[in-house]
């Protein structure tokens, strides 16, 4: 099996069998990240296909093959915000001043749960929620980075990030996950 380096340098060439190897290798990765930022699975596969149109439209302009994982994963992310930012009809963050502090809460927890529950309880969360949390908690994101890539000021950013904190809280609480 060709390596990843191959691998781009073969979808480069338009070769099909290495197009064919590459969406295998990052088919359930990539779909993970976007089950995460979509609803409804249905929503995280039509993001995934969009993604991987422009991965192999793009992909010419990769000038380095060994930061191929990042790339494409940074890729996927902006897929799935730009498809938030074209369905969604009202914007959802909220830039609230006097948040209280709830940057201490603690959502370690959330690891004794399976991938499906994780993905579960974020998905309950708002749109805004639900971006942030993906991204700073999951994606590593800052929150200038993230408001830069959503249109938001910082403080929206660390405001939604607390909230949705809260939030996932409450409902690891419900499902009797120690916090």
């Amino acid at each position: 099996m060709p390596n990843e380096i191959e691998l781009v340098l073969g979808c480069q060439r338009k070769d099909p069998r290495a197009q064919a190897a590459f969406y295998n290798l990052y088919k359930g990765r990539l779909l993970g990240i976007c089950r995460r930022y979509a609803r409804t699975v249905m929503e995280a596969e039509d993001i995934f296909q969009e993604a991987f149109i422009k991965v192999f439209n793009k992909i010419q302009d990769l000038q380095k093959p060994e930061s191929v994982e990042y790339w494409v994963k940074s890729l996927v992310i902006r897929t799935a915000i730009d498809h938030y930012r074209q369905n969604t009809n009202e914007r959802q963050f909220v830039d609230y001043h006097l948040l209280e502090d709830t940057s201490n809460t603690d959502i370690s927890a959330i690891s004794q749960l399976g991938h499906e529950e994780i993905v579960a309880v974020i998905n309950e969360l708002s749109d805004g929620y639900r971006m942030v949390v993906n991204m700073y908690l999951i994606d590593g994101y800052e929150h200038n980075e993230i408001a830069k890539i959503l249109g938001i000021s910082e403080g929206t950013s660390k405001s939604q990030l607390s909230r949705a904190k809260v939030h996932l809280r409450k409902k690891l609480i419900e499902m009797g996950v120690t916090v």
